[in-house]
């Protein structure tokens, strides 16, 4: 079995939602490759050779582990260092095999040189196996990605076929007590020496994988400003020097007892004069960091999605051998409306992410081309430009939606059981407790609603009468006979909806206090100014979840209406979604007329 095969919502999504027209050409200008591509067809089939092996992976060895690993835990803390437990390290033996490690690695340095999508579905796949393991995998990417990006030509040269073979890892090293969310408040110092090099001084806790072997490391050069404008960014390698001379760089303090993801690391570590080396310039290391952090928030859609097939999966096939009443589960009315219910949230939401991503390939693929002095198109700058808006609106979307939607699921898979969800025995109490993990780390939720509805104000204040004309315009009355499709026209009228409700919020909480009934006071009305009054600012951030949320249901309806007008049979999706998020919205918007 492969998590990819005996999925045909996976199979339509790989064929049919990922643009490859304009990923492809970005990896391979020209055919035939060095690699024996002839043409765009070979690569596509390529990559799903990839996934299928990867989908079989995770859905027997890794799958089969998670218990063990749960159990287990990752290893232990020993002398200042993790030693990975039995079951970790047989992880990480297979992924070594399947050359996991290296997938989307550029060639020069070992990797398969695929494109960034294979390596995101395949992350996908085994968080559905075992989000603990998906962690501990994604920090041998994730940090080859940082180090192509951010580092001089010699680290990468040094360090990236490490992480390829699998000898070398790393952690983000931002959190530090009292400087969680506000990364600004940070105290880890750094103090520069003559040759060059800086002294890393402080402690960071939580940091996922923090004994991988390097971190980059957030701190503050000694004399820098304050606050996130004085940050600077820092690589320090876990031992320096060689043979004789090789030392412990930083200390891992402990390894955090937590409530669920029990089999990946999260360390304490402490930096006492540990030799780093500066990352860019200083300064910019909250930039280079956000980079990651958005980075990693999409990662956690991928996780959240992974986690929710785990969870439906799970109930839906013990539902299967299951009666009650005389009848099997999933005969029974109001349990077979629910599970519906379910699932149509995990496909839209899945369609959200697999649209999210082609746009994010693209984006990362083009920001490390001009990062590294090539010199893109008109058209490349163009491209670049369209993904970057798309990943920048989607980012808070699906790590909010997709966090919160995961832990819900789990919390009804172990419903679904019953009593027998409450025993340790099945595996629904152990996806309920992993799935906390996605929804705290890499910023909570509360922060992705303020990053949206932040945003979201950018984009109005920035013209405020255009945004405003371009609402009177939205009236579906004025666009029935522009829709291509019944789909279209019923989202025009959820987008207009929600214009309409927010500008009433709006001017509820921002209270422009102009009289629009004089031209004069009219043209005052739209002067953004008046409207960002702190004091009233802060009564408009009451409603950034439910901003958030509305937002995330007419983001995943824009993607659906997209494949549906690609092809009819995706409608009955559309619709499914439609009729289960249209209540919720209505909701929504009560609560602003209200509150």
């Amino acid at each position: 079995m492969s998590y990819y095969t005996e999925s045909s919502e996976w199979k339509w999504l790989f064929k049919n939602a990922i643009d490859w027209d304009k990923i492809i050409p970005l990896y391979y200008p020209s055919f035939p490759t060095e690699d024996g591509f002839q043409n765009k067809e070979d690569v596509i089939n390529f990559i799903e050779e990839m996934i299928t092996a990867t989908g079989d992976w995770a859905s027997t060895a890794v799958q089969d582990r998670a218990r063990t690993l749960d159990e287990e835990g990752a290893g232990k803390v020993v002398d200042g260092k993790t030693i990975p437990g039995e079951a970790l390290t047989q992880l990480y033996n297979e992924a070594k095999e399947l050359e996991v490690f290296g997938l989307a690695a550029p060639t020069e340095y070992g990797g398969m040189g695929a494109p960034a999508i294979a390596g995101l579905i395949t992350f996908t796949q085994l968080n559905r196996a075992c989000i603990s393991s998906a962690t501990q995998i994604g920090f041998f990417t994730v940090i080859i990605d940082m180090i192509e990006r951010f580092c001089e030509p010699e680290d990468r040269d040094r360090l990236i076929p490490q992480i390829v073979k699998g000898e070398l890892s790393g952690s983000m090293c931002l959190t530090e007590p009292g400087a969680g969310s506000d990364v600004g408040a940070l105290k880890t110092t750094a103090t520069l020496q003559e040759d060059g090099t800086y002294l890393l001084n402080g402690s960071k806790l939580f940091i996922t994988n923090g004994g991988g072997g390097l971190g980059f490391v957030l701190a503050r050069i000694k004399g820098a400003p304050e606050g996130l404008g004085g940050i600077s960014m820092f690589l320090c390698e876990e031992e320096i020097g060689e043979g004789e001379n090789k030392k412990q760089n930083y200390v891992i303090a402990k390894n955090e007892h937590k409530m669920g993801l029990h089999g990946s690391f999260t360390c304490e570590v402490v930096y006492e004069n540990s030799v780093a080396k500066l990352i860019g310039k200083p300064h910019q290391g909250f930039r280079y960091m956000l980079h990651l952090m958005n980075e990693a928030r999409i990662a956690v859609g991928l996780q959240s999605i992974g986690g929710i097939e785990a969870c439906i999966s799970y109930a839906k096939n013990y539902a299967k051998d299951r009666a009650q009443f005389g009848k099997n589960l999933m005969d029974l009315p109001l349990y077979r409306r629910n599970m519906n219910d379910w699932e149509t949230e995990q496909d839209a939401f899945r369609a959200l992410m697999v649209d999210t991503i082609s746009y994010f390939d693209q984006y990362q693929k083009l920001d490390m081309m001009k990062r590294h002095g090539e010199k893109l198109t008109k058209d490349q700058e163009k491209q670049l430009e369209e993904a970057k808006k798309w990943v920048r609106r989607r980012t808070p979307i699906v790590k909010a939606y997709g966090a919160e939607t995961y832990t819900l699921l789990s919390q009804r898979a172990i419903q679904a059981l019953g009593g027998y969800g409450f025993i340790e025995e099945y595996d629904a109490a152990r996806l309920h407790r992993d799935s906390f993990a996605p929804l705290l780390y890499e910023g909570t939720t509360q922060i992705q609603a303020l990053m949206a509805m932040k945003d979201l104000m950018k984009f109005i204040m920035r013209s405020p009468t255009k945004y405003f004309t371009a609402l009177v315009n939205a009236n579906p009355v004025a666009n029935f006979f522009g829709a291509s499709s019944e789909q279209e026209s019923a989202f025009n009228n959820i987008q207009y909806d929600f214009k309409k409700s927010f500008v009433k919020l709006l001017i509820k909480t921002l209270k422009p206090g102009t009289d629009t009934s004089d031209p004069a006071e009219t043209r005052k009305f739209f002067d953004a100014k008046r409207w960002l009054k702190e004091e009233n600012v802060e009564k408009l951030m009451v409603h950034a979840e439910t901003i958030l949320q509305a937002l995330s249901y007419i983001e995943t309806l824009r993607v659906l209406m997209k494949h549906a007008n690609q092809d009819e049979n995706r409608a009955d999706l559309f619709k499914r979604y439609h009729d289960l998020v249209l209540p919720r919205l209505t909701a929504i918007y009560t609560d602003w007329s209200l509150r």
